[in-house]
């Protein structure tokens, strides 16, 4: 029998480590960890049938990406918070608005057409479609623009925001409504088309921010949705 190669190993590792940092991460976002629960390394290991190395490691990339928090005892699902998340969302703001700035200066003609055509196509998406494939698509609208601008600092950052209020957004998403979300796009889009840095930045921060009030709800909204799925299972 011939040894396994070492790089083999390796290799196998790493995968076996992204497919858990990939698995814990989406039960963060959409709270499968739920806000303030205690998050144990042995159970998760066990249900993830591997060992122990892989599922700490992951635990702690989460905590650096913001979604767990250290404790004495391991880690702890960062609880729903309304500062928190309206610092999110702040950040948010000030990340897609500078990206939209830089976006009006580099954007090719091409660039735009196609994310008119993106939005276009997303509007024929049926209602009746699951509300995590609704905000993917209005993810994919605005990360577009992050695109346009091209640094990639920048979109990185946003990729993190993205994840950590995306189950808000799912939220909000249910209660707002898509077609005006969509014509929100199409405003943004059309300001961008004709170079208007003022006209976009108003139509991108009216889009984008939510008052307090407006959180305060979200969260209600997603406590009772996390808690009611615990019931019912």
């Amino acid at each position: 029998m011939h040894p396994v190669p070492r790089h083999n190993i390796s290799k196998t590792r790493r995968e076996r480590g992204s497919g858990v940092f990939n698995t814990l991460r989406a039960m963060a976002i959409s709270y499968q960890l739920k806000p303030g629960e205690r998050v144990s390394e042995i159970e998760l290991a066990q249900q993830l049938g591997v060992s122990r190395t892989p599922v700490r490691e992951a635990l702690t990339r989460l905590v650096n990406d913001g979604f767990l928090t250290p404790t004495t005892r391991g880690f702890m699902r960062r609880p729903l918070e309304v500062q928190e998340t309206l610092d999110l969302y702040e950040a948010r703001v000030a990340i897609e608005s500078s990206c939209l700035a830089m976006a009006i200066e580099r954007a090719t003609d091409d660039e735009i057409a196609e994310a008119q055509a993106f939005l276009a196509k997303s509007r024929k998406v049926p209602r009746t479609t699951p509300i995590e494939q609704l905000v993917e698509l209005d993810e994919g609208f605005h990360l577009r623009i992050a695109d346009m601008a091209r640094n990639v600092e920048l979109k990185r950052i946003l990729v993190n925001l993205n994840e950590r209020i995306r189950f808000i957004r799912w939220i909000d998403m249910e209660s707002a409504g898509r077609d005006f979300t969509q014509r929100e796009h199409a405003e943004i889009l059309q300001a961008l088309k004709a170079r208007d840095r003022k006209a976009s930045d108003k139509a991108l921060r009216a889009h984008i921010g939510l008052r307090r009030d407006q959180i305060v709800e979200a969260i209600r909204q997603g406590l009772a949705k996390i808690y009611l799925a615990q019931d019912a299972a």
